[in-house]
């Protein structure tokens, strides 16, 4: 299994402070049955500042550490990016990466509580230059919980999604839950990812979050899913049916 998102770099941001909170959560991905996982931590959002030759380096030597320990799991760089005004200039400049740092795909990250006006510009910007985006956590975004078919207009013109592992399995609540099957029956889902900080209040929860996507959905899905994370990895198209809007219907009093 792969996991496209984590924040498994020690001491770079709000996931593992230490290189024995990498550990622990190495060991609980290969228990989930991860195998490769992109470390992934926060590009500069105002309290971080994780350049692309920093994560190269600190990537390198974390899977030295677990080769050493025998832990056997690859670790591959990336970074969550911030939607921002300079968003194609820290592209070109290299101070900014996809993931893999050789792949198309690009994490972004918008704010939790709104979508800036600017957002389906950027986007744009960043397909033409050769990049995919994926927005990563929509689900846990206000603004498309309540206007969700802002989200299918990204969609629709190429931009690719992926929802927490966690927020699936439910432990966001149930609101959040409810609004992931909505995505995911809307095809507007394409990525499953931990999205991991550490082993107890933001562990991995992969397993638990195909399980409750294959009794839903049955284990094509989860296949899908599965496989277009092995795209990625490999720089392959990914797969999906064609999005639809998100039928307007009351989702637990959120509407």
């Amino acid at each position: 299994m792969i996991d496209l998102h984590s924040h498994i770099l020690p001491n770079v941001d709000d996931g593992a402070q230490t290189i024995e909170d990498s550990v622990k959560m190495a060991h609980q991905a290969r228990q989930e049955g991860i195998t490769t996982i992109y470390a992934t931590p926060h590009h500069l959002n105002g309290r971080y500042e994780n350049e692309r030759e920093n994560v190269i380096e600190r990537v390198a030597t974390l899977n030295a550490e677990f080769e050493q320990r025998n832990i056997d799991l690859t670790v591959l760089p990336g970074q969550e990016i911030r939607i921002n005004g300079d968003i194609e200039s820290i592209l070109e400049e290299r101070t900014a990466m996809p993931l893999g740092d050789e792949t198309k795909y690009i994490l972004v990250e918008l704010p939790s509580s709104q979508v800036p006006r600017y957002t389906k510009d950027k986007l744009f910007e960043i397909q033409r230059m050769g990049y995919q985006p994926v927005i990563v956590h929509p689900e846990r975004n206000s603004a498309f919980v309540k206007h969700p078919n802002i989200l299918y207009e990204f969609v629709k013109r190429g931009t690719l999604t992926q929802l927490t592992a966690s927020s699936v399995a439910g432990k966001f609540g149930k609101k959040i839950q409810s609004f992931c099957f909505q995505l995911i029956e809307a095809n507007l889902v394409h990525f499953i990812a931990s999205d991991a900080h550490n082993t107890t209040t933001r562990g991995f929860y992969m397993e638990e979050a195909y399980e409750v996507i294959s009794k839903r959905y049955g284990d094509f899905v989860v296949e899908l899913f599965k496989e277009n994370a092995e795209a990625v990895v490999q720089d392959e198209l990914v797969i999906g049916d064609p999005p639809m809007e998100v039928k307007k219907k009351k989702l637990l009093g959120i509407f």
